[in-house]
């Protein structure tokens, strides 16, 4: 069921099930994914939300029920009342006029008085009986209907929500090969950055308390022109400067590796490998070198057969 789902999301969002490495010798190629307690934690944080959303509308519908019932016990009391004013004489005792004011004081108690936590609850159930009463009987089972459609759309992003939490996490695609790097993430908002080994100039591992908490860490990489991390920071995301490799499990052992191959690199003297000279995977110099080396080899062949060939042949 999951792998259905899982096809058929990506399918919809036409997002590649794996990105290509970056330039680099195919041999050279590292993938890093982000941690197992990554997924934990926002697996954890989507439980939290279905039940917050499931505890709503457990709300929703005991709130409204009240109010019906309070709303039918006013029209009941309405009803009677009326039926009880026709049957009476037209002059009522004067206890009998006072008791409505007395209720009324009763239930709007003065100000700045402590109101105990049953009443507040009555208070509010009657305020917005009062409220309600007005409104025509048609209004309760179109409340109702609402509140129904809500849990159907609950029931079936419930499967959705939890492959699409599960495809983000799946989605951390971090690749280093010896000459440059990769980083893809996301589903809805796919993000797909390299970066080349000759601009990068910072490697560096940042770990909050919670990472820190479940072993994970951030590991960012710092190109030319990225202005500091810093700034990176109080806007909030990624840079085009900047490349982070979000809650991985094994910070210290991609940092090492980056910057390891980015000795190799800068030792090797290669050059860009976005320079379209680099499309054999062989340096300007190198191959420029080989194109002597060719020539030279050619008019020395020619040179010896000429030289092999009998006199009336090269007369």
């Amino acid at each position: 069921m999951f792998d259905w789902l899982r096809h058929r999301l990506l399918r919809f969002l036409r997002v590649p099930a794996e990105p290509q490495p970056p330039f680099g010798a195919p041999g050279s190629v590292r993938i890093f994914r982000a941690g197992r307690n990554y997924y934990k934690l926002r697996l954890a944080r989507w439980g939290v939300t279905q039940l917050g959303a499931v505890a709503g509308i457990i709300f929703s519908l005991w709130f409204f029920d009240q109010v019906q019932a309070e709303v039918a016990a006013r029209r009941a009391t309405a009803a009677k009342s009326s039926w009880e004013q026709a049957a009476a004489p037209a002059v009522a005792p004067a206890s009998a006029q006072n008791e409505p004011a007395a209720a009324e004081t009763s239930k709007n108690p003065k100000p700045g008085r402590t109101v105990p936590r049953d009443q507040w609850k009555k208070n509010s159930l009657h305020g917005a009986a009062r409220i309600v009463a007005k409104w025509p009987a048609w209004i309760f089972p179109l409340i109702y209907l609402f509140e129904y459609g809500a849990i159907a759309l609950f029931l079936v992003q419930i499967p959705l929500t939890f492959v699409a939490t599960r495809l983000e996490y799946e989605q951390h695609w971090y690749i280093v090969t010896d000459r440059s790097l990769r980083i893809r993430t996301g589903i809805f908002q796919l993000t797909e950055s390299t970066m080349s080994f000759a601009n990068l100039q910072q490697v560096e591992v940042k770990q909050d308390p919670l990472q820190r908490l479940l072993g994970l860490a951030d590991v960012r990489v710092q190109s030319a022109g990225g202005g500091g991390s810093g700034h990176d920071e109080k806007s909030g995301g990624d840079s085009l400067h900047t490349g982070i490799f979000h809650s991985v499990e094994n910070a210290a052992e991609i940092r090492d590796l980056i910057l390891a191959r980015l000795r190799q690199f800068r030792a090797a003297g290669l050059g860009d490998p976005d320079d379209p000279n680099l499309a054999t995977g062989v340096p300007p110099a190198t191959t420029a070198a080989l194109a002597a080396a060719r020539e030279m080899l050619a008019e020395a062949r020619a040179l010896r057969q000429s030289l092999a060939s009998p006199p009336s042949a090269r007369g």
